[in-house]
């Protein structure tokens, strides 16, 4: 079954003449069915450690494999497929196409797939209505509020069916009641699929619906009372 591994992963930024230590030596294995939250401040390195699973970057040491496969090993075109069919991937931006329907956005992976246009509006638009959208799927990111945008967003992540999810602050513009059904819905996705999903979050609630939490700060994860040391006040 697929899993996601980190072994001593590092990787520094160079800054304003100083080195950000961004991750530093981290260790880690989050397997099928598991939703794992990457909780902690800003600038905690929880971003870069995502990009670095999503095979977006790539550490200055260690490694980082998904079903046993090193990303680092990857040619650029295994790796583009490995994000491609692999990762959904739920971006805090949203990056959502201005002046395309909430259906077109969701499906724009499906396509590339091999799905015709049909097959993919058929397979995209009960994604959507799983997220509440289901009453928007005409609607353009310009008519939608901020919240709506982010539930195109997790739609389009899922309806691929990836092998593996990496949310970033993927609630960050949702309202209570919203944050609470999102994330009730990642967790069941999460289980149902048996896939192993990453979740970056700095809001406390978020805590109460994952299997597992790893507090970072400063690059470092966390244990125990130490971990306790970066909770934000809701």
């Amino acid at each position: 079954m697929s899993a996601l591994e980190l072994r001593e992963v590092v990787k520094h930024y160079r800054s304003a003449g100083e080195t950000v230590h961004a991750v530093d030596g981290i260790s880690l294995e989050i397997g099928p069915g598991e939703l794992t939250a990457l909780y902690g401040p800003s600038g905690s390195g929880k971003s870069t450690l995502l990009l670095l699973a999503a095979g977006l970057l790539q550490p200055d040491r260690g490694t980082v494999s998904f079903d046993g496969r090193d990303l680092a090993a990857m040619s650029s075109r295994e790796s583009a497929a490995y994000r491609l069919r692999d990762v959904g991937f739920v971006f805090q931006a949203f990056h959502l196409m201005p002046g395309a329907s909430a259906l077109d956005n969701a499906l724009i992976k499906l396509p590339v797939l091999g799905y015709t246009v049909g097959e993919a509006r058929e397979k995209a638009a009960p994604w959507l209505r799983r997220v509440g959208m289901g009453e928007r799927l005409g609607h353009r990111p310009e008519q939608l509020s901020m919240g709506e945008c982010q539930r195109i967003a997790i739609a389009r992540a899922l309806v691929g069916e990836p092998h593996m999810v990496l949310a970033d602050e993927p609630t960050g513009n949702l309202d209570s009641a919203r944050t609470r059904e999102i994330l009730g819905l990642l967790r069941d996705i999460c289980h149902e699929r048996n896939i192993p999903m990453l979740l970056v979050t700095h809001d406390p609630e978020a805590i109460a619906f994952v299997d597992r939490t790893l507090t970072l700060r400063d690059g470092h994860l966390l244990d125990g009372a130490d971990a306790e040391l970066t909770r934000v006040p809701a």
